[in-house]
């Protein structure tokens, strides 16, 4: 019977999860696996598609159902409970299994990229489910954390409140994107944030891959600053969510 895995979200024709699983499908010889793309309008449809998907095996969750998902799901690993955000289901003997594979992936990556044993004051943008892992993988790297928020109840401080201390960005020498500014098609969006603070002692990562350089990445890179994007993330979250359908 064909195995079909696939992927969950809002938007979900811009990912290269498809492409990327096809490949690894095809060179491994695996003829009787799929990869699909399931747009969503809501998270309550995941029930029918649970129920309609033939030989359903495996879904990768992205914006904006990481946390609304949760509750969908017939159980929860204790990681991704920990986390409060689930971007892989596993879907065995008729049971949905949610785990995160998110914050793994991007220490994975943290760890290859910054100078060996960082002493940065960290600030993440964004407070929705790839951001939850991404504050789960600087804690545990010992990295003091700053969340930036739209909304004074949902972060440590506004955009407005970041902007009016300029030394905030200007001592954390990691900035992290983790919201959907400046990913295709809008790519003219960006974090307002005061680039100006910016420098050749920074390390700015935006979890968007696609365009491989968002305006956010564009600015750092003007200031000096060391940039990456997303697809190394993308790639090791993409094989750990193998992994676990295979486990």
């Amino acid at each position: 019977m064909e195995k079909t895995f696939g992927l969950i979200g809002l938007t979900v024709s811009h990912s290269f999860s498809k492409t990327y699983f096809e490949e690894k499908f095809f060179r491994e010889g695996l003829r009787d696996h799929t990869y699909q793309l399931f747009p969503l309008a809501n998270i309550e449809d995941i029930q029918t598609l649970f129920k309609e998907t033939a030989g359903l095996n495996g879904l990768n969750v992205t914006l904006p159902y990481k946390e609304s998902v949760i509750k969908f799901l017939d159980e929860i690993d204790p990681i991704a409970k920990r986390i409060g955000a689930v971007n892989v289901i596993k879907v065995k003997d008729g049971k949905t299994i949610g785990y995160n594979t998110d914050a793994a992936a991007f220490t994975e990556t943290l760890e290859k990229w910054l100078p060996e044993k960082p002493k940065f004051k960290a600030i993440v943008l964004g407070t929705g489910g790839a951001s939850k892992a991404v504050q789960e993988s600087l804690i545990k790297m010992g990295i003091s954390v700053k969340v930036v928020s739209r909304s004074e109840e949902r972060g440590d401080l506004t955009y407005d409140e970041l902007n009016a201390k300029p030394e905030l960005i200007a001592k954390s020498h990691l900035i992290i994107n983790t919201t959907p500014l400046g990913m295709h098609p809008n790519t003219e969006a960006m974090a307002p944030i005061d680039y100006s603070q910016l420098t050749d002692a920074h390390y700015v990562y935006d979890l968007i891959y696609n365009p491989a350089r968002t305006l956010f990445l564009q600015k750092a890179e003007m200031r000096g600053s060391q940039i990456k994007n997303g697809l190394e993330m993308l790639q090791i979250q993409a094989e750990k969510s193998w992994e676990i359908w295979n486990h």
